[in-house]
């Protein structure tokens, strides 16, 4: 008897659940979409995340028992607090020292090939 990749089964019953979801946000006004941009990202993202993730048989079964596994998921998720804005901030800290750093970098090659000033090619002469 061929073995059942419960994995996969609770895979595609999330992905089907997340088109679905699709679906309903597309037929929404703009201002409601974008009330919900934040959980379909965050929806896509479990999913992405199911694509790798390595379940037991009892994990997947458990999640498949429900009609809903990625909804689920998403609801536990949403009740996590996570790092989110520290990773914001530190992004924004550290593009402003990349501009800064590479503004510093072309005032110094300028200042490298600019002319000498006229009073110092007379000392040369």
């Amino acid at each position: 008897m061929e073995k059942v990749d419960l994995g996969y089964n609770l895979y595609e019953k999330m992905s089907y659940e997340q088109d679905y979801y699709r679906q309903w946000l597309l037929s929404q006004p703009p201002e409601e979409i974008l009330n919900h941009a934040y959980e379909y990202a965050m929806r896509e993202d479990i999913l992405m995340a199911m694509e790798t993730k390595e379940l037991t048989d009892a994990q997947a079964q458990a999640l498949l028992s429900s009609d809903t596994p990625l909804s689920d998921v998403y609801r536990q998720f949403d009740k996590i607090e996570t790092d989110h804005m520290d990773v914001i901030r530190d992004c924004i800290e550290n593009r402003a020292n990349d501009i800064c750093k590479a503004h510093e970098e072309q005032r110094n090659d300028e200042t490298e090939k600019a002319p000498l000033p006229q009073e110092n090619m007379d000392l040369e002469m």
